[in-house]
């Protein structure tokens, strides 16, 4: 495999970032890939419409993060002329949407009721999903800060915010605007996308990562931004972690005044979800940086290096093991279920069993990332 550096500028990203990235993407193949859909713990499952929990953070925060990133690209992107920061800026968006396609459409192949391989219909697979949102998200945030710098991103968020609020009361249903049956995000997308390509996992044609709902994403990224810029300006300092901490209290705290009016939601990302997403965050990369930069306590935080040097691919690698595990057929059962019902249920109760069979399988993927590191291979998109 070839062996390409991750980020042209490692020794200057702080290594609190990588480790909050780590433990995102570890968190993020625990609650995607439990051993049983219909046995979760609580905080390991998502809100079902209204409301928030642990499993609720993790796709915001990956987003913080890219902007945290971002906080040290944009020194090299802004040198740039307007037509290489396209070509940079396109060609890693266009990947990384296509990548998550592509994934949603694997193995690109089905089973039919008489037991035959039956290739799917690629204009029927699913548009959109997290890579796509992240690569969205991404590019609308860069375009931003390229052309806009900070203050156009603060400007931006505002209006972002504010502006969602109002579509989503005006254009949703009347008397139901926030339901799932009745929100514009959903209404947009069946327009635009058609309800053949959305997620089906709520029982009616609808996306979480849809069109509308990406606006308020962006500025999940653009926090990011913004938090690393002033991390880098002031130094991992008390000072720094205080501020942090105290910007994030009241950000979580306006989130629940707003619910009040505009309730706290994933699916379709509220703008409170995104102040309730971004205080969290804020308060954990605050905690993150006084232990591993202000008290220099990182004896624990390589297991988490392994995973945020390499997050991308081995994010879609867990995607792809697990599709495999599916695949294979042992006995009347697969690999998954063979698995599953000899190692896990069969000595453990149900939520049990669902939760170390998602512990395991995100410790084999860490065993992937670990080779890699060992390896020096590091595959940036």
């Amino acid at each position: 495999m070839t062996q390409i550096p991750i980020q042209s500028g490692l020794s200057n990203r702080y290594l609190a970032l990588d480790v909050l990235r780590g433990m995102t993407i570890a968190f993020m193949i625990i609650v995607n890939t439990p051993g049983s859909w219909s046995n979760l713990y609580g905080p390991l499952a998502h809100a079902d419409w209204h409301g928030f929990t642990p499993t609720d953070l993790v796709f915001p925060t990956f987003l913080f993060v890219v902007g945290n990133a971002m906080s040290f690209a944009m020194k090299k992107l802004n040198d740039m002329s307007s037509s290489q920061f396209f070509k940079k800026v396109g060609k890693r968006t266009l990947l990384i949407f296509v990548i998550g396609w592509l994934l949603n459409a694997f193995p690109f192949f089905d089973y039919n009721e008489s037991g035959a391989i039956e290739f799917i219909t690629l204009s029927e697979v699913r548009f959109f999903g997290v890579l796509q949102r992240i690569a969205l998200a991404y590019f609308f945030a860069a375009l931003i800060l390229y052309w806009g710098g900070p203050k156009i991103a603060w400007i931006f968020s505002g209006i972002a915010l504010l502006s969602y609020w109002l579509i989503l009361y005006f254009f949703g249903n009347a008397s139901a605007p926030y339901s799932l049956e009745g929100n514009a995000a959903l209404k947009l997308d069946l327009l635009l996308i058609g309800s053949d390509r959305m997620y089906m996992g709520d029982g009616i044609p609808f996306d979480p990562e849809g069109i509308l709902s990406t606006l308020t994403s962006i500025v999940n990224v653009l926090a990011g931004y913004i938090a690393g810029k002033f991390i880098q300006s002031k130094g991992n300092l008390p000072s720094t972690v205080r501020t942090l901490l105290i910007s994030g209290v009241i950000l979580i705290a306006g989130a629940y005044i707003w619910d009040l009016g505009f309730p706290i939601n994933k699916k379709i990302w509220t703008s409170s979800y995104v102040l309730l997403t971004v205080g969290w965050d804020l308060i954990i990369l605050g905690a993150l940086i006084y232990l591993i930069e202000v008290k220099n306590q990182q004896s624990w935080t390589y297991f988490f290096q392994v995973f945020g040097r390499n997050p991308l691919i081995l994010y879609v690698l867990s995607g792809i093991v697990i599709s495999i595990f599916y695949m294979i057929p042992v006995g009347e059962s697969t690999f998954k279920g063979f698995l599953y019902d000899n190692f896990y249920t069969s000595w453990l109760g149900p939520k049990n069993a669902s939760f170390l069979f998602a512990i395991s399988y995100m410790l084999l993927i860490w065993l992937i990332g670990l080779w890699m590191d060992k390896k020096k291979v590091y595959i940036k998109v």
